[in-house]
């Protein structure tokens, strides 16, 4: 499954943009750790470590992040290269939740989901 471009991916390329299977932030412009469960690697959620080598994964990949050390030449996590489920993908990045919790870009984003939350109550 391919998840719907954001208007973010539009309009900033693959800086940020949203992935709708593992509900997270994704794009170069995201830290993130490496989703293989034994590595505390960083990188980011850019298209050079996407598994399937291609955005969101692509056909062939599970569309989580791997650092080179976990990718194989194919551009595939050792899962995908089995035809096996998917590792659980990793939290998001301490210097992420920062950025969005404090920086003036988000202040948007972070007024649309407290609005979000209270109509959930």
């Amino acid at each position: 499954m391919v998840a719907a471009l954001s208007v973010l991916d539009l309009a900033m390329g693959w800086e940020i943009g949203f992935d709708e299977r593992w509900d997270r932030d994704v794009g170069y412009g995201v830290p993130a750790w490496c989703d293989h469960p034994d590595c505390k690697a960083e990188i980011d959620r850019g298209l050079a470590y996407v598994c399937g080598a291609e955005p969101y994964g692509g056909d062939r990949g599970c569309g989580l992040y791997f650092c080179e050390k976990h990718r194989s030449y194919r551009g595939l996590c050792a899962r995908c290269m089995r035809n096996r489920d998917p590792f659980e993908p990793k939290p998001e990045h301490p210097r992420w939740i920062q950025h969005r919790e404090t920086d003036p870009s988000w202040a948007e984003w972070r007024s649309d989901q407290a609005k979000s939350s209270l109509k959930s109550c």
